[in-house]
Parts: C-alpha cells; sequence; structure tokens
C-alpha cells in the first residue's frame, strides 16, 4: 500500500514517537505515559513549532509561562512555540498525545483540503 503506513505500538510504553515510523513529513506525534507524580525534566519552549495535547487518561498539570494549570482526561490544549512549559502528571498517572506542528502552517482545513470522490466507494459503501 504505498499510500498507507500503518504500525502497532506499545500502550504501556513511557513514551512512543511516531515521526520516524509512520515517515511523517508535516507533524510530529507523541504518545506520552507519564507514571504518578512524574514530569518533564525540563521547561522549554520551541523556535517554531506550536503543541497540540489530548490527555487521555488520568489527571496532572501543566506549568506554563509562570502558571500552573490543572489537567484531567478529556482536555484538549494548545501551547504556542513560545509558551516555556513543563508537564507533571498527577497521583494517578496521565496519558496524553502530543502533536506538534510548525505554528500557521495549515492553509486548508478538513473539507477544505479534501478531495470528495463521488466515482469511488468503499465496501461499505455500495
Amino acid at each position: 500500500m504505498t499510500n498507507f503506513t500503518k504500525i502497532s505500538f506499545d500502550l504501556t510504553a513511557g513514551r512512543t514517537e511516531f515521526h520516524n515510523a509512520l515517515k511523517l513529513t508535516g507533524c510530529e506525534v507523541s504518545f506520552n505515559n507519564f507514571p504518578a507524580d512524574a514530569a518533564v525534566p525540563f521547561v522549554h519552549s520551541h523556535k517554531q513549532n506550536e503543541e497540540f495535547y489530548v490527555v487521555l487518561k488520568g489527571d496532572g498539570e501543566i506549568y506554563i509561562d509562570g502558571e500552573i494549570v490543572k489537567l484531567s482526561a478529556g482536555d484538549a490544549f494548545k501551547v504556542a512555540p513560545q509558551g516555556k512549559r513543563c508537564l507533571k502528571a498527577g497521583p494517578t498517572g496521565m496519558s496524553v498525545i502530543c502533536v506538534q506542528s510548525k505554528e500557521q502552517s495549515l492553509d486548508a482545513f478538513t473539507a477544505d483540503d479534501a478531495n470528495i470522490l463521488q466515482d469511488v466507494k468503499s465496501p461499505w459503501q455500495k
């Protein structure tokens, strides 16, 4: 399948980065499991990439530009490149997906970027 790449990964691993395994060229994606009370060991910002996070499980907090914001499962948030950030899990741990991409690089969204193919049907559409 030339236009498709699939991998399986360990949902219990501490961190999985997908850019090499999937040969991503427009974003960096990682799945992160923080054990109870674990934290990223440094505060960081980015030169040009914004980060989008989804908290899938557990809770924790983000230190962002000198403030602390509580996080819990179901939260989604974006951090601008210049935001000084650091994540920390709560007492039950925290699982997050992080997507990193160049700020202001997206020219079209979902349907605006789609080519709807009226003459092609999947097996379940027939």
